[in-house]
């Protein structure tokens, strides 16, 4: 098992595929032949979420349906010190949540053939981002039980 600190670059608000990113990070995986891959993002204004990697419109669907639902101009919020998008992303990320726990077979997240790894970033400048990424191994590659 082993952990690592991940700085994700920074993104304006939106829904973002961040797959990639990730596991370029994270080259231990490779040699995982089974495992769970724990992901844990260190920020109240952003999510993550596994869906849709193909067609970007998904993302922009999301991002916009997330929009009308959590609405910057909503007139009851009463946190608004850290402008107007602050509490629409803090609402957003406890809706999509913070962490994801992805099984791990024969040396990568066993993700579905469409599916990604969505960064939801709720704010219209939000920075980069920090994740904590465990993996714990099963079994080895290359190594008998």
């Amino acid at each position: 098992m082993f952990q690592r600190a991940i700085k994700l670059e920074a993104r304006p608000r939106g829904v973002h595929l961040v797959t990639r990113e990730i596991l370029s990070h994270l080259p231990e995986i490779g040699r995982c032949e089974t495992g769970l891959l724990h992901l844990f993002l260190q920020h109240t204004s952003a999510g993550l979420a596994v869906n849709e990697n193909a067609d970007p419109d998904v993302r922009r669907d999301t991002e916009r349906f997330m929009d009308d639902l959590v609405p910057e101009s909503y007139p009851k919020f009463s946190h608004v010190l850290e402008g107007r998008d602050d509490m629409p992303a803090h609402l957003k990320s406890m809706l999509f949540g913070c962490s994801l726990t992805l099984p791990v077979s024969g040396g990568a997240p066993a993700l579905g053939i469409w599916q990604g790894i969505y960064l939801i970033e709720g704010r219209n400048h939000g920075g980069a981002r920090r994740l904590m990424a465990t993996l714990l191994c099963g079994e080895v590659r290359g190594t008998s039980s």
